[in-house]
């Protein structure tokens, strides 16, 4: 299993279970042959997942390898995918000018930055309309859990504001070189009908962020130490916990924050 050969760097673990590789692959949907979707792999490896995906005609896929060993593996082995593979650090990239049409997004995500890649795919979510990764177990249940769990938090707002979340398998610490001292998990998202937030979206992630800052306080007290008091008016809100309130819940806040502060 030579082309599969694992080493540690940047906090990665690499996939060496080609099942699992297979299975990862085609979680993602894709074009057709006659107009195959651009789609980019984050953190390459030794091009375990990579293989398979370019053996999909319905995908045209571009690789993101900031590992230089890496890097020169993977020319030397899929000389095909050369043209297409990109030396350099994916959160850096400007998605907009390398896939004006848009581009799925998926790998086999560094646990170390992994919820910067979720931060990235959020930001260029209007070019990402899907995204599967293999992340670390407990990040891959906090993105996906609905309100009212101790594992809901900002990210999983901000995410399933714009994207439908699918908690799709877990993957043990065998399948690893070197074996993780956690369980992985899969998931994919999906980008759901929303346009546009009903209410001022940059004042949403505000009011997401502020309201988790202090998530063991009433949502009264998290709000006041960033907004001041709204001059002592209330929202039923305030009397409940970050965690307990849905994305629908928080544009409503948002849009009550808004006026408030207005005046």
């Amino acid at each position: 299993m030579s082309e599969v050969r694992a080493k540690k760097a940047l906090g990665q673990h690499f996939l060496v279970d080609l099942n699992i590789a297979r299975k990862i692959c085609y979680s993602l949907s894709g074009g057709t042959e006659e107009a195959p979707a651009p789609t980019l792999e984050v953190g390459c490896g030794m091009g375990v997942l990579t293989r398979f995906l370019l053996e999909r005609a319905d995908l045209v896929t571009y690789g993101a390898e900031i590992d230089s060993e890496s890097v020169a593996y993977l020319h030397a082995h899929y000389p095909e995918f050369s043209p297409r593979l990109m030396e350099g650090d994916f959160l850096k990239m400007n998605l907009r000018e390398l896939f004006p049409e848009g581009l799925r997004v998926i790998g086999n995500f560094p646990y170390n930055i992994s919820s910067q890649i979720f931060f990235k795919v959020l930001e260029n979510r209007d070019l990402i309309p899907e995204c599967v990764g293999m992340i670390q177990k407990e990040v891959a249940v906090r993105l996906a859990e609905p309100p009212g769990s101790k594992e809901y938090g900002i990210l999983s707002v901000l995410l399933q504001a714009w994207y439908d979340i699918e908690y799709l398998f877990t993957v043990g610490e065998s399948v690893f070189n070197p074996p993780p001292k956690v369980k992985s998990a899969v998931i994919r998202l999906k980008r759901n009908g929303v346009e546009r937030l009903a209410c001022d979206e940059e004042l949403f992630v505000k009011v997401v962020k502020a309201s988790f800052n202090q998530r063991r306080k009433m949502i009264r007290n998290s709000l006041k130490a960033v907004f001041g008091n709204f001059g002592g008016e209330e929202h039923p809100f305030f009397s409940k916990r970050a965690e307990q309130l849905s994305v629908a819940d928080f544009v409503a806040l948002t849009q009550w924050v808004a006026t408030a502060i207005k005046g």
